[in-house]
């Protein structure tokens, strides 16, 4: 798949085709539309013709290009077929993700096959590379983002081996293929291996967790006339069910269970990753690149593994005896509980004890808390927060008929009273069954200048799986989920402000360790009570959630803070190990996983688990998981600095959005974040000899988290 003209794709070029059919504005005149308000899309077999069409204009832009115009214009048109075909991509990825009906559904994955196959096709197009190579050469060009855009195309190009051999392009066509067949198969093992304890006695598990498993019976006496059954429960370990059974289960036993056999399923995935690192590895050596980490890094802000590496270790090291401190505790709160000076503290007994400790030290009820918090009032929250912080309402607007696809779906228009509409957003928040089982911030029309007068506004999707409580029909979230919700929200404000001339670089189109930053910078909101207050309201009575209360959460958020950071870490660096220079040679990942695990947490590896095989983030973010802390790094930093003193005022507002939201990807990400925040936000790294990368200063995650350093 291209991987800059189209890589980015989850999301939408600058074309004619917009008036023909491309998201019609059908709900202001309330007409039957489609799918997303594409009009193609009133039936499943829509998507045929949606790839059609898009293939076909696609097609002519190549044409065009091929007679080599000006700079600008090769610009222009490279940028429309982006999002001709991101329009697609991006509307066929939601629809799988989200739609109801299994015929929308697949006929969004063929539609999916059809225009990645189209992407490969453009990727390895010659004549779209000589002009992206005339336009990076082209000193006329007058527009800093037009020269931004022909350069990294030029880039990407050559990272996908466009300029190589007929042989070793033909090889890595090939690599890619496995690639994504390695991913398909890792996440359908998981689909079919998710894996079951089945505990006995039924009494065993909490009333609490009982809307999560399922009854199942055994004989207790088989052979014999009398047949009877004892009553069970089988936990399902998918991720969701695992995290609730860990933290509330009283019996060791039944987390043990539950963690050892939640870590080691689907065992199939241990070779399919295997494949995985191997297809990529061989990429990267045909591309010139040591690792496949080395290869993925060039382009963004660290540059390279050895700046991810001296990062995270300097973490690590930090983060070492604030993390150490905090298992000590839970190790002195089990031998009391429990009556033992003598037990060791054990994985699965973690999130159990930690969850315990939160309450017993801050009187910590999640009930009352998730009171506070009902889906209604939250919608109001991320309302108020745009209104104070930009001057902004979002508008609820009417779906035409076919335009949605679940009642649940509500729409709202960003609106700014001088500027007008803004951009669109669905809100599709509530889980049902065979929806995508995450919270995920989708594109499906990206940002970009149509003309001078002209601007296409971007439309995007947030989508979460909130369930109601099995006795109410008030949607109330624990606040972990108010956490999540604004995380989502801060990339959906990264889309939605964004104006950039190129739909290359609108929204989330950014650096790869920039992506998450202000998705980061936003959860801080979801934790001040300054802005709680305005939106946190009691479900039956209306009274504000108490000051007091959100002490409480605060402090009990922040009591094993070095552990999950140092979790993090570890999570990083098996990434990059497992992507880096001892993919030279065969590796057992679960060793690795082991080894990792010693030396920079204080937890050991259990025997036959290997959680790697779950761990879907070393698919999609391959040598990338550390741009989670340079996010929470950038974030730390950027609320200190600019908004912790007056966090929902239109000054900060404004600073948030026109020195880093709007600019989207267009301008260079550490400029950016210095221009919000102030010299010292990032560092360049210099040790042994290498230079050149960028790693964000630690100075405000640190004294935040209380870290001696």
């Amino acid at each position: 798949m291209m991987t800059s003209l189209l890589r980015r794709a989850a999301s939408s070029f600058r074309s004619n085709s917009e008036k023909r059919h491309f998201f019609a504005h059908a709900t202001h005149r309330m007409e039957e539309t489609g799918l997303y308000g594409c009009n193609h899309l009133k039936t499943p077999k829509g998507f045929q013709r949606f790839v059609d069409e898009a293939i076909e204009r696609s097609n002519e832009l190549v044409g065009y290009i091929s007679r080599m115009p000006s700079s600008a214009e090769i610009i222009n048109a490279m940028d429309e077929i982006s999002n001709t075909v991101c329009q697609v991509v991006d509307s066929a990825e939601l629809c799988r993700h989200t739609h109801p009906d299994r015929d929308f559904v697949d006929e969004a994955m063929k539609a999916s096959m059809r225009i990645n196959e189209y992407l490969h096709y453009l990727n390895t197009n010659l004549t779209l590379y000589n002009a992206v190579l005339k336009a990076d050469q082209d000193q006329t060009l007058t527009s800093n983002e037009a020269k931004r855009v022909a350069h990294d195309l030029r880039i990407d190009f050559e990272k996908g081996g466009i300029h190589l051999s007929a042989e070793k392009k033909d090889r890595v066509s090939q690599l890619n293929i496995e690639i994504a067949r390695c991913c398909a198969q890792y996440n359908e093992n998981i689909a079919k291996d998710p894996g079951h304890v089945d505990i006995y006695p039924a009494s065993r598990i909490p009333k609490n967790l009982h809307h999560l498993v399922k009854p199942v019976n055994r004989s207790t006496s088989p052979g014999q006339k009398v047949n009877i059954r004892e009553k069970g429960f089988r936990i399902v370990t998918e991720p969701s069910t695992v995290s609730a059974v860990l933290q509330w289960a009283h019996d060791d036993e039944v987390r043990k269970m539950t963690y050892i056999k939640s870590n080691s399923v689907p065992r199939a995935n241990l070779g399919v990753l295997d494949n995985l690192i191997a297809a990529r590895h061989e990429i990267s050596q045909i591309m010139g690149y040591k690792s496949y980490a080395e290869y993925a890094l060039n382009s963004n802000m660290a540059s390279s593994p050895d700046v991810v590496s001296s990062f995270l270790v300097e973490l690590s090291k930090t983060v070492q005896p604030k993390a150490f401190e905090e298992f000590e505790s839970i190790c002195k709160f089990k031998r009391e509980k429990n009556g033992q000076q003598d037990i060791g503290l054990e994985p699965w007994d973690e999130a159990y004890f930690t969850r315990a400790m939160k309450s017993s030290a801050y009187n910590l009820d999640f009930s009352v808390v998730a009171s506070y918090f009902s889906l209604t009032h939250c919608i109001k929250g991320l309302k108020i927060l745009v209104e104070s912080l930009f001057g902004m309402k979002f508008l609820n607007c009417p779906l035409a008929p076919g335009e949605s696809w679940h009642p649940d779906v509500m729409k709202m228009a960003l609106h700014h009273p001088d500027e007008g509409d803004l951009g669109y957003i669905y809100l599709d928040l509530n889980c049902r069954q065979g929806k995508y089982p995450g919270c995920a911030h989708f594109a499906i029309r990206g940002g970009r200048r149509v003309s001078k007068t002209e601007y296409q506004l971007p439309v995007i999707a947030l989508v979460c799986n909130f369930s109601k409580p099995h006795n109410s029909s008030i949607v109330r979230l624990n606040h972990s989920d108010v956490d999540t919700l604004f995380h989502e929200f801060g990339h959906a404000l990264h889309s939605l402000l964004s104006r950039t001339d190129y739909q290359h670089f609108s929204g989330t189109r950014v650096a790869f360790d920039m992506a998450e930053t202000p998705s980061n910078l936003f959860e801080y909101y979801a934790w001040d009570y300054r802005v709680l207050k305005k939106f946190a309201k009691h479900y039956s009575t209306g009274d504000s959630i108490p000051e007091k209360l959100v002490e409480s959460m605060v402090g009990a958020k922040k009591m094993f803070s070095g552990m999950e950071l140092q979790q993090q870490i570890y999570y990083a660096l098996v990434d990059q190990t497992l992507y880096g220079d001892l993919a030279l040679r065969t590796i057992d990942t679960t060793s690795i996983v082991a080894d990792l695990r010693k030396q920079h947490t204080n937890w050991e590896h259990v025997k036959g688990t290997h959680w790697q095989t779950r761990f879907s983030h070393l698919l999609y973010y391959g040598a990338g998981y550390y741009s989670y802390l340079y996010a929470k790094c950038f974030a730390s930093t950027i609320w200190e600095r600019v908004c912790k003193e007056d966090p929902l005022s239109l000054e900060t507002g404004a600073a948030i959005r026109t020195k880093l939201l709007q600019h989207g990807g267009a301008k260079d990400p550490a400029q950016l974040l210095n221009h919000l925040a102030g010299d010292g936000i990032t560092r360049s790294y210099q040790n042994h000899g290498h230079g050149g990368g960028i790693v964000p200063d630690i100075t405000s995650l640190c004294n935040e988290l209380n870290l001696r350093r």
